[in-house]
């Protein structure tokens, strides 16, 4: 008698969209609660995209890469067996931008020919350009000038679970001065990135990744304080297969607005999506994707000498958002005077300058509802450092809590601030910081954070420190908490510096166990 066993392969499915592909077979230690329920199982795929880093003849970047072990990463579960590997690759190409300086009849040809090579599925023409050896330990490689391409990458096996890469690009001169930091995104059909502008004194470009094999189809929609701004030309972008494409966003439209917020849409396929900033008396940085829309948000680690902070947010929905704004402080949560409330009208971009708002010390911006449930917002920050000629931007987007544990990389010796913002019930949280990328041990440490309170601290750095090192986050018990690094790379008498969050890295997924026997019997008829 044959036996057909029915399987939990859609459940699977439908995670894998998202997360990657989890094993079918639970090990001894996967998280479940009941006979039946859940169990949370290590990714066996994760995608990351790098975008081009910068447009300048004399930027340095710098790419770090690891990927975490512990408690449902690389070395527990099936994962721990599984091999695969981790690897960045150059794009097949990085187009120019649409309408942009380099539309000439001799650059048309040549991306036109670049976008066929692309169609034809030449992605293993793309040079690899930085592969992890071993979990746990990170890797680094380096690239410099305005050639730098964008990176697509996959992670397997062991390597998948929590797999990060960061881009750090030092530009010490010219218009796109600056430390540009930013995780590398996961490929998504939606992101939402308030804290843009068009003003004739911002180059704010978007710069689409597609890792796929197929064409993507994107829309750009801008909205301004007064609504939708009219975008002559944000409609259906095609990006080519393995290729990235950045759009400078004051090309879409006339209008001139100094706050806004971009959503990226895509109607087929996916991209990674990240806003390159520049500022021409401010320095650049990147602007990464808010959280997903939420009633409440948090954006942690505003520098504790910041000179000036702006937030941006837009309520996406149909209802308007009143806002309670309150500082989380090491001391506990206080309502800054002047600075409220916030009043966001539907599918409107509202700014509110908070000027130093931190006065010396650390703090984490903590949005929520007047009252009631409240209406989903997207929220960012534009914080400053200096003053002056010495000015330097970045910015924080509102981030979700640590579900489990995040991961950053690229801290060095001296310059790195690690946040930890509790804004309901204290928090213990563990903090491991692995060996170097020449070298080194890892050390972990364990902090308690106050309720309703942002914990700065100075990671300690793993012993016989040698190149650079990742931060991994894991609260242990007690309240959510969120989480930013600030890195500050000090040049010239310009404070430039540049902050991570560390969203959740969504090494496991949650693959339901059958409560009974599923099983068919098949007779052979």
């Amino acid at each position: 008698m044959n036996r057909t066993t029915l399987s939990l392969i859609a459940a699977a499915t439908a995670l894998a969209a998202v997360t990657g592909f989890a094993s079918m077979s639970a090990p001894a230690d996967a998280e479940t609660t009941t006979a039946g329920a859940a169990a949370r199982l290590p990714v066996e795929r994760t995608s990351r995209l790098c975008p081009a880093p910068s447009v300048s003849d004399v930027a340095e970047t710098t790419y770090t890469s690891i990927t975490p072990t512990g408690k449902g990463g690389a070395d527990s579960g099936p994962a721990a067996d599984a091999g695969g590997s981790a690897e960045l690759r150059e794009s097949t190409v990085t187009l120019a931008e649409p309408g942009g300086a380099d539309d000439d009849k001799k650059d048309e040809k040549e991306d036109e020919k670049k976008q066929d090579d692309a169609a034809k599925g030449s992605a293993a023409a793309g040079k690899s350009f930085v592969t992890l050896k071993e979990p746990g330990t990170p890797v680094s490689a380096e690239s410099s000038g305005a050639s730098s391409p964008a990176l697509v990458g996959t992670a397997t096996g062991r390597f998948a679970p929590g797999w990060t890469t960061q881009q750090t690009t030092t530009v010490s001169v010219g218009g796109a001065r600056g430390l540009l930091g930013m995780t590398c995104t996961a490929p998504d059909t939606d992101f939402w990135f308030p804290g843009a502008s068009t003003e004739r004194s911002r180059q704010d470009y978007v710069h689409l990744t597609n890792p796929d094999d197929t064409v993507a189809i994107v829309d750009i929609e801008l909205y301004g304080a007064d609504g939708a701004v009219k975008a002559e030309t944000g409609e259906g972008i095609p990006v080519p297969a393995r290729s990235s494409v950045p759009v400078l966003l004051s090309t879409l439209t006339s209008e001139v607005a100094p706050n806004v917020t971009v959503h990226v849409s895509t109607r087929a396929g996916r991209v990674g999506a990240a806003v390159r900033a520049a500022d021409d008396a401010g320095g650049s940085d990147w602007l990464t994707s808010s959280g997903a829309p939420a009633g409440s948000v948090v954006l942690p680690g505003i520098p504790a000498d910041a000179t000036d902070v702006r937030l941006v947010a837009l309520a996406t929905g149909s209802a308007d958002a009143d806002l309670k704004v309150q500082l989380a402080t090491p001391e506990g949560t206080i309502t800054p005077a002047g600075h409220e409330s916030l009043h966001v009208k539907s599918q409107m971009t509202a700014a509110l300058e908070l000027g130093d708002i931190t006065k010396g010390e650390a703090g984490s911006l903590v949005l929520t509802p007047s009252s009631g449930r409240g209406a989903p917002v997207v929220a960012a920050l534009r914080v400053v450092r200096g003053k002056g000629e010495k000015r330097e931007i970045a910015f924080i987007p509102a981030t979700a809590p640590i579900a489990s544990r995040a991961t950053v990389a690229d801290n060095r010796a001296k310059g790195s601030t690690l946040s930890l913002t509790a804004p309901g019930a204290s928090a213990k949280v563990k903090v491991t910081s692995s060996p170097g990328t020449g070298g080194g041990e890892a050390t972990v440490e364990t902090y308690t954070v106050k309720a309703r309170s942002t914990l700065a601290v100075t990671p300690k750095a793993p012993a016989g420190l040698k190149g650079a090192y990742a931060l991994t986050v894991e609260p242990e018990s007690g309240g959510p908490v969120h989480a930013a690094r600030t890195l500050e790379v000090p040049e010239d008498g310009v404070p430039m510096f540049t902050v991570q969050t560390l969203p959740d890295d969504r090494g496991t997924v949650s693959v339901p166990k059958a409560k009974e026997d599923l099983s068919i019997l098949d007779d052979g008829k």
